[in-house]
């Protein structure tokens, strides 16, 4: 098995093949796959940029000769992914590493984001004191701030490329001593204001002997989610906290796209649904928040985030794409409503209580999901411990049911 090391050996050669010796120099078997496309490479690949092209579909005559910058990035991003996908399934990859600015940053992490939990991911770039999400997406990836450019090596490059490549070599060789024990694995969606039911729920399910994971629903945690449910690392879901729907579809800043709420519908594996936070989209700083929503209710959670309270309007086309959703579900499904309020913020006296916009959504919902959706209605809030246990009881008869129960 070797490290694999992505970047553009036409101009970044120097710094890959250092790389490359400090791994070697530890023992550590290295494969470079050149995603170069103007130039020769600086030191000799094992895969070359030609055959990272072909991978793609496309030649690397072609791709110079359209001279199309942002094409040529995405072919060698599609071919470096199906090669390092290849590489892993037939035992050959364990761990993989880029370097480089935006461009091959764009590249290898789009591999990397390929690739399962758990395989080390590492990209040393110029793009990782910023916004890093289009590069991690909701995929282990870490990022290194390079700091300086990667043109060249000085002594500070030097220093920071070594420390990535060892970062590597530790992820590598120290297996950590932790007990695993293979129990049935419920994923659960959470947010702030959905705190206290996430936590009762959760406790629930353990003391009954499944395995937690909780999602914090900022869009990446809903995502990701989705993702480990297409790869079967989860056998069944509690989500309680559907607020990145509203965030999809207000236009806030913390939305999981519009395939969410699908995984679990496509691969029929029990899920419990339910409408945790959905009377909030988020914003960041106060003052970024777009003008059009100017009129709008507003709870400043910090200086950071900013909570705007969804319409009735909202909420019923919310409660109707939702519904549609589940309505998808080959598996069984219930759905749980909150009917005393949605959040922490969705309670008497507190600033989001707004019983006519959770009517729209509640009553939107009933009328959109068909007969095979199973309906709890409960007078509580989220948060009350009693709502929580009978969502998490309600799973836990599914699991059982499905025959994936402890």
């Amino acid at each position: 098995m070797a490290v694999v090391i992505v970047g553009t050996l036409d101009t970044k050669g120097e710094e890959i093949g250092f790389t490359r010796d400090v791994l070697e120099a530890q023992g550590v078997a290295v494969h470079v796959i050149d995603t170069g496309v103007v130039g020769e490479p600086g030191i000799e690949p094992d895969t070359t940029a030609g055959e990272v092209a072909e991978a793609a579909g496309t030649t690397l005559e072609d791709l110079r000769e359209d001279a199309d910058r942002g094409e040529a990035m995405e072919a060698m991003g599609e071919g470096a992914t199906a090669i390092a996908e290849r590489m892993h399934e037939a035992g050959d990859l364990s761990g993989i590493m880029g370097l480089g600015g935006s461009g091959n940053t764009s590249i290898a992490t789009t591999a990397m984001r390929a690739l399962p939990v758990g395989v080390p991911k590492l990209m040393v770039s110029t793009m990782a004191s910023g916004d890093t999400e289009p590069y991690v997406g909701a995929r282990d990836i870490m990022m290194l701030y390079s700091v300086a450019d990667i043109e060249g090596l000085n002594q500070l490059s030097r220093q920071v490329i070594a420390n990535a490549a060892l970062a590597m070599v530790g992820m590598l060789t120290n297996e950590p001593d932790v007990e695993v024990e293979e129990k049935p694995t419920i994923g659960i969606t959470m947010f702030g204001v959905t705190t206290p039911c996430a936590k009762t729920a959760r406790a629930y399910l353990e003391d009954r002997g499944y395995e937690t994971i909780v999602f914090h629903a900022t869009g990446t945690g809903g995502r990701a989610m989705e993702s480990l449910i297409r790869e079967g690392v989860i056998d069944g879901v509690l989500d309680i906290t559907t607020t990145e729907w509203a965030d999809e579809f207000v236009g806030g800043v913390l939305n999981a796209g519009p395939d969410r709420l699908d995984a679990a519908a496509e691969t029929g594996i029990p899920q419990v649904v339910s409408t945790g936070a959905l009377d909030m989209v988020n914003f960041g700083p106060r003052e970024s928040v777009p003008e059009k929503f100017d009129d709008r209710l507003f709870h400043i959670h910090n200086p950071q985030v900013t909570l705007m309270r969804t319409t009735a309007e909202e909420n019923a086309e919310l409660g109707g794409i939702i519904g549609e959703k589940l309505n998808a579900a080959t598996g069984p499904t219930a759905l749980a409503l909150p009917l005393g309020g949605v959040s922490m913020l969705d309670v008497e006296g507190e600033d989001f209580y707004d019983p006519e916009a959770d009517a729209a959504l509640f009553d939107a919902l009933r009328a959109t999901i068909d007969d095979d959706i199973e309906l709890i209605e409960m007078e509580t809030d989220i948060n009350d411990d009693v709502f929580a246990e009978k969502m998490a009881e309600q799973l836990d008869e599914y699991m059982q049911a499905a025959g994936v129960g402890p």
